[in-house]
């Protein structure tokens, strides 16, 4: 049987046990960067294994989910021709695993391909015995941010074009990092958490944005905050709930007949950040359901929100000026 997405509600996927990082990456030649120098703060001392599980029939084009990372890492994938502009990319899951090829690997291809440098996150999941669970993805992903401009010259970036995309669960990481990229979350280790972890544009695509609402997705608010989570745990990680004046600019992609994420959770952020009078562009597709990365075909019109994204980007001066 195929476990789908709709089916990690209630606990983790049933994975084939990979002893190696490298089988989280897609080409031997890819660079790694660890996110901590030790280990990563909450660890509890439980024994962490990778877990592979590759979705697709063909082998030449993998869906590879992975969960069971005990030291998070970022994965670089450099384009041909460097703008300048990176992109931290955060692969959705539920916070059960990670979507690795659709939500990460083919979101690099593309950014590669207009020139952006891709960081793709491979983050630690809540539930794997992580003490203080509700703050381990973000203690990730702020690091994650510091680091990637504390090497800004290294990858011939600019330190003031740093961006996100999430998908997913990976939406509500990237839309936390957003909104809480402040949050004192975890204990500086060096120079680099001396540096701001706040994203220059979030892109949000089919998000999970509250843990709180009655719209909730229920697998990743149980997977982040347990089966039992407090009101104040519940709207501490609601993105909508955390707006302030120094959110990113946010772009918001969506397709109205979702069955997993419903349409309202970005509804519920695009008034928060109007609210709040921040930038902020909510697009809202008939159709697409979820899940879907860049693989729609082009005769549907949500495939193009690469395209829309892109120039929302521009406009706030973190893409280049698109051509036409």
């Amino acid at each position: 049987m195929t476990i789908t997405r709709r089916m990690v509600i209630g606990a983790g996927a049933v994975l084939a046990t990979v002893p190696v990082r490298a089988l989280a990456q897609s080409a031997p030649a890819d660079e790694v960067i660890d996110l901590w120098p030790a280990s990563p703060p909450g660890a509890s001392g439980n024994k962490i294994a990778r877990k592979v599980d590759d979705q697709s029939r063909d082998p030449a084009k993998p869906d590879r989910w992975i969960s069971g990372i005990d030291r998070p890492f970022l994965v670089v994938r450099r384009p041909k021709h460097p703008n300048g502009t990176a992109m931290l990319v955060v692969p959705g899951g539920s916070y059960w695993f990670l979507s690795y090829d659709n939500e990460g690997v083919s979101q690099a291809d593309w950014l590669n391909a207009q020139g952006v440098t891709a960081f793709i996150l491979m983050y630690r999941l809540p539930g794997e015995g992580w003490r203080q669970r509700e703050n381990v993805p973000l203690q990730d992903a702020q690091r994650a941010m510091r680091l990637i401009r504390s090497r800004a010259q290294q990858f011939g970036i600019m330190p003031e074009r740093v961006g996100v995309l999430g998908f997913s669960a990976g939406g509500h990481l990237a839309g936390s990092l957003a909104t809480c990229h402040a949050e004192p979350v975890y204990a500086p280790v060096d120079a680099a958490d001396g540096l701001s972890a706040r994203p220059d544009i979030a892109g949000l695509i089919y998000p999970v944005i509250s843990v709180d609402a009655p719209f909730t997705h229920e697998g990743s608010r149980a997977a982040l905050l347990g089966q039992n989570p407090t009101e104040a745990s519940r709207k501490a990680r609601s993105v909508e709930l955390r707006v302030t004046d120094e959110t990113s600019p946010v772009f918001l992609m969506h397709a109205a007949d979702d069955g997993a994420v419903p349409v309202a959770n970005s509804i519920a952020l695009f008034q928060a950040m109007q609210a709040k009078a921040r930038p902020v562009a909510l697009h809202v597709f008939e159709h697409g359901g979820h899940g879907f990365g860049v693989r729609l075909p082009a005769s549907e019109p949500a495939s193009i929100w690469p395209t829309l994204f892109a120039a929302f980007a521009a406009r706030h001066g973190i893409f280049p000026p698109q051509q036409h």
